[in-house]
Order: C-alpha cells, then structure tokens, then sequence
C-alpha cells in the first residue's frame, strides 16, 4: 500500500466511524446476507453486538496502517477464530465486496474510484494474511 492510500483509508475511516456502529454493521451484514445467504450461520452474535465488534476490528487495524507487521499476531489469532466458525477461503471475496459496498453507501460523494482502490488493496493485504494462516492450519 503507497502512503497515500493508507492516508485515504484512515481518512475515510473517520468518516464512516462517525457513525452509529450498528447501523454501519446493519448495512453490511444485510449486504453479506444478501449477496451470500450461505454465512448467515456462521454468525452466533445478535448483528448488533457484531456490528459494534466488526466496527472495533476495522478500526483497530486501520490504526496500525502504518506498522502492519505489529498486528500479526492479532491478524493470526483472528483468522484461526474464523476457522473455527466455519469460514472458508471463498468467504473473503464476499465480506471484501459487503464491505467495500458498505463504504460506499457511508460515504456517498466522498467516494471515488481512487478510494476504492485504496480500500480494496488493504483488504486485500489482511485478508490474504489471514488466508494465509488459514492455510497452514
């Protein structure tokens, strides 16, 4: 990720972290469940006390854009969680578009075509972390 992506990130971040943790996650997990019915059962948490744990996650990694290798362990941990609940590498690809076209919706104008490649090539980077402890487990 260039500098200026990460800046674009945090930036937006902000934005979209201004509002109410469970409307955000309302968005996404409806937009999840729309477009992937199938990982409805893999979430054992009322969507707004994972709505508030989803927001707490993304917030926390995108403050540590700058020194990414800090949250390996964090990024390890979590992924062997996911594997517990049932998540399969296919998954990624879904909750990266849920959460892109959730981000969208947050931050209406403010969104361009430079910001979401910001955001895909961070999502990109930590799930591919994550795919990849997944993957020696």
């Amino acid at each position: 990720m260039t500098q200026e992506q990460k800046d674009q990130v945090k930036w937006s971040w902000g934005q979209v972290a201004r509002l109410e943790p469970v409307v955000v996650g309302g968005l996404f997990y409806n937009r999840l469940f729309e477009i992937a019915p199938e990982v409805k059962s893999l979430f054992r948490n009322a969507i707004p006390e994972q709505s508030k744990k989803l927001i707490a996650m993304i917030g926390y990694v995108i403050n540590k854009l700058d020194s990414l290798d800090e949250i390996q362990d964090e990024v390890g941990k979590l992924a062997r969680r996911h594997i517990q609940y049932g998540v399969k590498e296919e998954h990624y690809a879904v909750v990266g578009s849920a959460l892109l076209w959730t981000l969208e919706k947050g931050l209406e104008q403010h969104w361009t075509e430079d910001l979401k490649n910001a955001w895909t090539t961070c999502y990109t980077i930590l799930s591919s972390a994550m795919m990849s402890v997944e993957a020696k487990v």
